[in-house]
C-alpha cells in the first residue's frame, strides 16, 4: 500500500486491514488472505481475525453438512457462515447467535455499509483495544487494534480494552456522541490472557490487557535473575549477559539489575547481536529451511564485545529450538569461552490452539528430550542446542512476575506450559489439515 493507494485509491470512510500471521490454513493459499468479504441476505459483510478456534473442525464439519461451501482453508471463514446462515434478521442478533456457537480464542474486526465492530471472546485470550483520534476541526474518528502501539503512531488517544465476551459497535452516532453500542453474548468468564502476549508477541511500548508489556517483562526477567544467575569468570572478568533482540531486551535489563541487587556487580549488560529488522519474526516462518535462513540473515554478532568472554544470552522462549542452537553456533564463532542460556518461560510443553503457531507436540524441542518420569530434560536439551547451561523461568515464577506486575489481573492462560486448557480444544488438529 504506497502513498497513493492510501490517499487516492480508498473510498469511503471506515476501513479494516489485517497482517496475516498464519495458525489455521496456509499461508500459501490466496484464499486465506484476510479481511474476508461476502456479500448475504444483510448485505455486505467483512472480516478480520485474530486467534484460533478450538472446535473449528467440528464446526466445519456441521456447515458442511448443511451444504456449505467453503472457499478458504482457514477456521475464520466459519464465523461469516455462521452468521450468513443465521435464522435472525436483525446484523447484531446474528452475530451474537453465531458467536455462541464458537469456542477458542478470536478477537475479530467487521466492516458493514454502516458500522465497524468489534468483537472479543468471554475469556479475553488476545488483547483488543478502542481508541480516539482527533482529526482537527471539532472532527473524530474511532479505532481498534490488537495493540495500543499502533494508536501511539497515528495519534491517537487510547479509550479502553473491548471487554472479553463484548461486541462493540462503532458508527455515525458514536463519531457524534462519543457512544459506543455494547452487546454482550455471552456470560462473563474467568478470564484468562494468553501469558505468552507478555512474553514474546506484544510491542514492549504496548498496554496490553490493562499494564505496560515493558513493565511485565522487567518484572519477569527480575524473577529470572532470582531463580538462575550465570557463574563466574573464575579469571575476575566481567560476565557478559546479552539479550536476543528485541522481544527479550526489556526482561535483560530486568535481569541484569536484580543481578546487581544480589551483590553481582561482575555481570555487565552488553548488546552482542545486531538484529536485522527487515526480516521477520523466525519461529513464525512455514518450513524448518526458512527459519534457519532467516536465522543467518537476522542475527549478526559484535565480536568485540564476546570474544573470550562467559556469555549469558537471555532469550524469551524455545519452541523449536533452531533459532537458539543457530545462535550460540554464531556467539561461539565469536569467541564466547562460555555460553549460558537463562530462558523467560517455563519449557513450552503442549501445544497452543489459541493462536500461537505452535500447534502439534511433535514441533516442539522439549518432546525430543523428556525423561523416564514425563519431565523434560533441562541437562540433554541445553548439550543439543550447544550452551554451557541451560535455564528456564519457572510455572511459579512467571506467575508470580506476571501478577505482580499487572495487580488488575486475575490469572492467565498458560496451557503451553502446564496443559491446563481453560476452553476445550480438539487435539491431533493439524494447522493445514484443510488445504
Amino acid at each position: 500500500f504506497d502513498d497513493k493507494v492510501l490517499r487516492e485509491d480508498l473510498h469511503g470512510s471506515a476501513a479494516i486491514g489485517h497482517n496475516r500471521y498464519s495458525t489455521s490454513g496456509s499461508s500459501q493459499n490466496e484464499a486465506n488472505i484476510q479481511p474476508f468479504l461476502v456479500t448475504y441476505k444483510s448485505g455486505q459483510l467483512a472480516l478480520a481475525h485474530n486467534g484460533n478456534l478450538s472446535n473449528a473442525r467440528q464446526l466445519r464439519e456441521m456447515l458442511t453438512r448443511r451444504g456449505t461451501i467453503f472457499q478458504s482453508t482457514t477456521d475464520s471463514e466459519c464465523i461469516l457462515h455462521l452468521i450468513a446462515q443465521s435464522p435472525h434478521e436483525d446484523q447484531i442478533d446474528q452475530i451474537q447467535g453465531a458467536l455462541r456457537d464458537v469456542e477458542g480464542a478470536y478477537c475479530l474486526v467487521m466492516l458493514t455499509h454502516d458500522k465497524l465492530i468489534a468483537v472479543r471472546d468471554p475469556n479475553g485470550f488476545r488483547p483488543l483495544a478502542i481508541g480516539k483520534l482527533d482529526k482537527g476541526d471539532g472532527n473524530v474518528a474511532y479505532c481498534v487494534a490488537s495493540e495500543t502501539c499502533a494508536f501511539d503512531i497515528i495519534g491517537a488517544e487510547y479509550v479502553r480494552d473491548v471487554e472479553p465476551g463484548e461486541i462493540v459497535v462503532i458508527g455515525d452516532n458514536t463519531v457524534a456522541t462519543g457512544d459506543f453500542g455494547s452487546y454482550r453474548f455471552s456470560n462473563k468468564r474467568k478470564h484468562t490472557p494468553c501469558v505468552f502476549e507478555y512474553i514474546y508477541f506484544s510491542r514492549p511500548d504496548s498496554m496490553i490487557f490493562g499494564e505496560m508489556t515493558d513493565k511485565v517483562r522487567r518484572k519477569i526477567g527480575k524473577q529470572l535473575a532470582i531463580e538462575s544467575l550465570p557463574p563466574r569468570d573464575e579469571r575476575g572478568k566481567r560476565v557478559i549477559v546479552i539479550s536476543v533482540p528485541d522481544s527479550s531486551n526489556t526482561a535483560t535489563l530486568g535481569y541484569v539489575h536484580q543481578a546487581h541487587k544480589l551483590k553481582r556487580k561482575d555481570i555487565r549488560y552488553e548488546i552482542g547481536l545486531i538484529r536485522n529488522h527487515y526480516v521477520g519474526r523466525t519461529f513464525i516462518s512455514p518450513g524448518q529451511d526458512s527459519r534457519e535462513r532467516k536465522v543467518r540473515s537476522k542475527f549478526n554478532t559484535v565480536r568485540g564485545v564476546l570474544k573470550d568472554r562467559i556469555v549469558t544470552v537471555v532469550d524469551d522462549s524455545i519452541v523449536r529450538g533452531t533459532t537458539l542452537r543457530l545462535l550460540i553456533r554464531l556467539i561461539r564463532e565469536a569467541g564466547a569461552r562460555q555460553v549460558h542460556i537463562r530462558i523467560t518461560s517455563p519449557p513450552v510443553m503442549h501445544p497452543c490452539f489459541y493462536g500461537m503457531d505452535f500447534p502439534t507436540q511433535e514441533e516442539l524441542l522439549v518432546s525430543k528430550f523428556m525423561d523416564e518420569n514425563g519431565e523434560p530434560d533441562i541437562d540433554a536439551m541445553g548439550a543439543w542446542l550447544g550452551a554451557d547451561s541451560l535455564h528456564y523461568l519457572s510455572v511459579d515464577g512467571l506467575r508470580k512476575a506476571v501478577l505482580k506486575a499487572n495487580r488488575s489481573a486475575s490469572g492467565f492462560c498458560h496451557a503451553c506450559f502446564t496443559a491446563d486448557y481453560p476452553v476445550p480444544v480438539t487435539l491431533g488438529v493439524r494447522k493445514e489439515e484443510n488445504d
